[in-house]
């Protein structure tokens, strides 16, 4: 599915901890939350980065919930999200490009693909400065469709006591 206009958004799942739907004395826990995005080959690189980072704009706050600082780890993540599919989008390797954002609680992963090449120093591309100043740790692996897929974690700093 590719990110449309015409067509309903894929939203987060698996929001809050089914028994802390149940029980409001239960600490509602981020568990296996996810968002998907997919665009297609028909989207130039500037068009993929705004849908990508609009749609991600539109369900972070559902999909980051209770977590401290909520709108500043979106903030956070949006600005590595950016960079991502920037660098993926002008370096395609495969057909779409595909994202994936979810969170356990202690982090925002991210994870965007697939680049014809590893991903390349932020002396080269400077927007890469902010991911490396940004994330806890970041990383690619082989794709399926033999392109990297990059990976970054996005730290979610714990709640001030």
């Amino acid at each position: 599915m590719t990110i449309s206009d015409a067509e309903p958004l894929l939203w987060a799942s698996s929001l809050r901890n089914a028994a802390a739907r149940r029980n409001a004395d239960v600490p509602q826990v981020l568990l296996s939350n996810s968002l998907e995005f997919r665009l297609g080959p028909e989207r130039a690189p500037a068009e993929a980065l705004r849908r990508s980072r609009r749609f991600a704009a539109m369900v972070l706050p559902a999909l980051l919930g209770p977590v401290p600082n909520a709108a500043v780890v979106a903030e956070s993540v949006l600005g590595v999200l950016t960079e991502l599919v920037d660098v993926t989008a002008r370096h395609r390797a495969s057909v779409d490009l595909a994202g994936r954002i979810s969170c356990d609680g202690t982090h925002a992963l991210l994870t965007v693909g697939e680049m014809d090449r590893p991903l390349p120093e932020p002396e080269t591309e400077p927007g890469l400065f902010i991911v490396h100043r940004t994330v806890d740790d970041i990383g690619q692996y082989r794709g399926d469709e033999a392109g990297y897929v990059t990976w970054a974690a996005v730290p979610i700093p714990p709640k001030a006591q």
